[in-house]
């Protein structure tokens, strides 16, 4: 395993966490020391409050690989959307999940909002539109497993999202608070984005984003660097991939650790994730950086992986928030990440692939027995 110490003065000082010296992430944190809670995947009680913000919709996913959309005779019909994928993942694994976001006044809409609860998700956060419909993604999959999304989105409700319909509370009593890119991509739903970012932030919480980046949704490749990018330099942790390290470095070799450190380690942040698929994911502190292996499995669809993953580290994050500073911990939450990404490769579609938290125990222990 490459767990090779970074070349700078900081590698000689101690890891320090983000500075909550107040709100839901700093009493997470004196809750995990009273208790002792630290091992992933030792029964424990709930993880602190994380609060998943953004979009929320229906993917339609070809019943058949390898053929294009208007090839497909059926497709199978999804709950979906990155950040409602990974507070159904935190929930599903035994954590403290809620999503704020904005869908339809209708039967989609409903229906989504129920699954949410239906996953032990609070979705208390979430608002209807009674003038826009629920969004909808068609999905292609390509006979390798791998993606390509049309959407229908002109606008849909999550783009209507309006800082009056936050549920500040909520979001006040977040220890992570959870985001994507996409809800920058319009107003109002950008306004409101930031906002929710501000209310966590001055609550105290810890701030984790995944770009999830999908070019079709953006005007144009220019705006949808500048769009990400913008508020790179506020989050605690971010988690990206390979494709969108050389997206947004403009073509930069994305396994290049001098790349990753230079153009995209800034100094706000605690953890950067870059996820490899298959191959794992390398993780960069101020400290430490290094590997964690893959789990090889048979792929079906690779919807939600990554949210899969996202979903197992910050449940893992949540329940002890001191992980960030202690390699060999940082390393199992990463590890336990991994697998709920393989496992949800294994069939088709985000939400219904999600696996609990006894299925990935029992996949860690045919690794090691």
């Amino acid at each position: 395993m490459d767990q090779r110490k970074m070349g700078s003065s900081s590698a000689t000082k101690s890891y320090v966490l983000p500075s909550f010296s107040s709100g839901p992430a700093m009493d997470a944190l004196k809750r995990n020391k009273s208790t002792g809670s630290s091992m992933v995947g030792r029964d424990r009680h709930k993880g602190a409050l994380v609060v998943c913000f953004g979009e929320l919709l229906i993917d339609f996913v070809p019943t058949v690989a390898g053929v294009s959309l208007a090839e497909a005779e059926g497709f199978k019909k999804a709950p979906g959307g990155a950040p409602a994928n990974v507070a159904v993942g935190i929930s599903r694994l035994g954590g403290s999940a809620a999503f704020v976001g904005k869908v339809g006044d209708d039967e989609f809409g409903h229906m989504l909002a129920n699954i949410l609860k239906e996953n032990d998700v609070d979705n208390s956060g979430m608002r209807f539109d009674n003038h826009a419909r629920t969004a909808l993604a068609f999905v292609t999959l390509r006979s390798d497993g791998e993606r390509q999304f049309m959407f229908y989105r002109h606008p849909s409700a999550d783009m209507l999202l309006t800082e009056a319909d936050l549920d500040q509370d909520l979001i006040k009593k977040a220890a992570i608070f959870h985001y994507g890119s996409i809800s920058l991509i319009e107003e109002p739903c950008r306004s409101a984005h930031l906002a929710a970012m501000q209310i966590a932030k001055k609550g105290g919480s810890i701030l984790s984003y995944d770009p999830n980046l999908r070019l079709a949704l953006w005007p144009s490749p220019e705006a949808a660097r500048k769009g990400i990018m913008s508020i790179w330099d506020q989050a605690d942790l971010i988690k990206i991939s390979e494709e969108e390290i050389e997206f947004l470095t403009g073509g930069d070799n994305p396994y290049d650790d001098n790349v990753v450190l230079t153009k995209l380690f800034l100094p706000n942040l605690k953890l950067l994730i870059v996820t490899e698929g298959p191959d794992g994911c390398r993780y960069y502190t101020k400290d430490f950086h290094g590997k964690v292996g893959g789990v090889k499995v048979k792929c079906v669809d690779t919807t939600g992986a990554g949210d899969a993953f996202v979903g197992g580290f910050l449940c893992s994050l949540a329940s002890n928030l001191q992980l960030l500073k202690d390699e060999k911990k940082l390393r199992e939450a990463l590890k336990f990440g991994n697998i709920c990404g393989a496992l949800t490769v294994t069939s088709r579609g985000a939400i219904p692939s999600l696996p609990t938290k006894e299925a990935v125990l029992k996949k860690w222990k045919e690794i090691e027995p």
